[in-house]
């Protein structure tokens, strides 16, 4: 896939206030300081888009990007580790589960995780939490370029294994670094192939 075009539409603070659900939508979701907008920028090849189209404050909202005029690039705020006090974590919890939840049109969600990192807590709750809501998902590892190859497959490893307990099949995986651009197509490739099967069956468009 060429990404043509990338614009940013609009901050949401609920489900209920996000752009109209006619096109295929695809979440990207991590703990803070993940490397998220970084990610995103690589992948769509503005390198600005995440940081300059969105004013300060808004990634504690819903934020819709129009890629290509075909598909819509949602970035959710971070989870984990982040300096707000714990009445707004539990708001921004909220309103992430409701948006997974209920967004009609939400094909996948991309849940970001720092190749660096041992299997955390936060990251694998998250994950039961989307199993056991049937809410599609690959993990993307980031930051890859930061480990040499052998560390990278250890790190993957040591996630598989964690993972199998509790996982059958274990979610995909792809390795990703916003630096070197690694996985940038594979991703792109997959969204490409998820917008062809795209349906919204008995849905208002």
């Amino acid at each position: 896939m060429v990404i043509h075009s990338a614009e940013f539409l609009k901050s949401s603070v609920s489900v209920a206030d996000c752009p109209k659900a006619n096109l295929p939508e695809y979440a990207f979701i991590g703990r803070s300081n993940v490397g998220k907008s970084s990610l995103i920028n690589t992948l769509t090849g503005f390198k600005k888009l995440a940081k300059t189209s969105v004013t300060p404050g808004k990634t504690q909202l819903i934020n819709h990007f129009l890629i290509n005029k075909a598909w819509y690039l949602t970035d959710l705020p971070g989870y984990g580790f982040a300096k707000v006090p714990v009445a707004v974590k539990l708001l921004w919890e909220k309103m992430i589960k409701e948006y997974l939840m209920k967004r009609e049109n939400l094909v996948c969600s991309f849940l970001l995780i720092d190749i660096r990192h041992a299997p955390l807590a936060t990251d694998l709750n998250f994950m039961a939490w989307l199993g056991t809501n049937h809410i599609p998902f690959h993990i993307l590892f980031t930051k890859a370029d930061k480990l040499t190859f052998n560390k990278q497959q250890s790190a993957i490893a040591v996630y598989k294994k964690k993972l199998s307990g509790q996982w059958e099949p274990i979610p995909p995986m792809v390795v990703t670094s916003s630096e070197t651009q690694t996985g940038k197509e594979e991703v792109l490739n997959l969204i490409e192939s998820l917008n062809k099967e795209f349906e919204l069956p008995n849905r208002t468009h």
